[in-house]
């Protein structure tokens, strides 16, 4: 059984970043396969002619979408009080750390997905990004820490079970402009026509709300298949961007110590259609092995 968890700010995040290796993996081991998408902020914010509450209640209709299309379950991140954060108001504390624990905790992943932390002080950034970022780093070594948050999830303190603690990787970051490296590319050009229609659910975003904010050069889309090439030539100026050369769409990872430390034999064993060789998978070697104190 393999079992991958995905931690983002907003909806589409994923299927912008990590939705065709999900896919492949889907493809490959059917039912031994389970992804989940954990989403941590409500979708109100972000239009400019829709309401709130109408916003929010249009992208969770359209994440739901998408899970249908792309087959993978889809849940909001609850805070302890059973409210949903705030999009552009998440604050690393008690109650996000909690909320994040008990949701990992709960699915015990073997890989986790989470975005990436800025190291350049002159990148860009989202704040939601950064945020959820930041507290899976701080919540990590606590996943397997079982009473650290009893006082608000209640639990038999004198019986306890080990948790499993996942592999932590970090994804491609549209808004971390100027900043964005990886450790190990995955061809999912194989996916590709998946994540269109995926992407394609998301219509107050890219029909809508990208196109009108101007921070994506992005036209409306009329159709799939426009979409589709526009799709295409997003995923091309980012791997310009990295360096990767070719057609194919590829998605970018980048092997974190804030869980389990791989090595890279189980990553190559685990991920499919591994794109990067030579020195920077030695590089990649070297740094595992340290971290595993080899």
């Amino acid at each position: 059984m393999m079992k991958a968890l995905f931690v983002h700010a907003h909806y589409d995040d994923y299927e912008f970043t990590a939705a065709g290796t999900f896919e492949l993996w889907r493809r490959q081991l059917g039912a031994a396969f389970q992804g989940r998408v954990l989403i941590c902020t409500d979708g109100a914010s972000g239009h400019h002619f829709r309401t709130r509450a109408e916003t929010a209640r249009l992208r969770l209709k359209e994440q739901r979408a998408s899970a249908d299309v792309g087959g993978y379950k889809f849940q909001l991140l609850r805070l302890p009080d059973g409210r949903v954060p705030r999009e552009a108001c998440l604050v690393v504390g008690p109650p996000l750390l909690a909320g994040l624990w008990k949701a990992i905790r709960d699915f015990e992943p073997d890989y986790l997905f989470c975005p990436p932390l800025p190291t350049d002080p002159l990148a860009g950034l989202h704040l939601d990004h950064l945020a959820v970022a930041e507290a899976v780093r701080q919540v990590a070594y606590l996943i397997n820490v079982p009473h650290v948050f009893t006082p608000e999830y209640p639990a038999d303190e004198r019986h306890s079970r080990p948790c499993k603690v996942p592999v932590i990787l970090t994804v491609y970051d549209d808004y971390m402009f100027g900043a964005n490296a990886y450790d190990f590319a995955v061809d999912t050009e194989a996916a590709f026509a998946k994540v269109g229609a995926m992407t394609w659910c998301h219509q107050s975003q890219i029909r809508e709300w990208l196109p009108w904010v101007g921070r994506h050069d992005l036209a409306a889309p009329n159709s799939l298949a426009d979409w589709s090439k526009t799709l295409r030539a997003r995923f091309q100026r980012h791997q310009r961007g990295m360096g990767i050369a070719g057609r194919h769409a590829v998605e970018v990872f980048t092997v974190t110590a804030w869980g389990e430390r791989p090595d890279l034999e189980q990553l190559h064993r685990d991920f499919p259609n591994v794109l990067t060789r030579g020195s920077q998978l030695n590089r990649l070697r070297r740094r595992l092995a340290l971290w595993r104190g080899h």
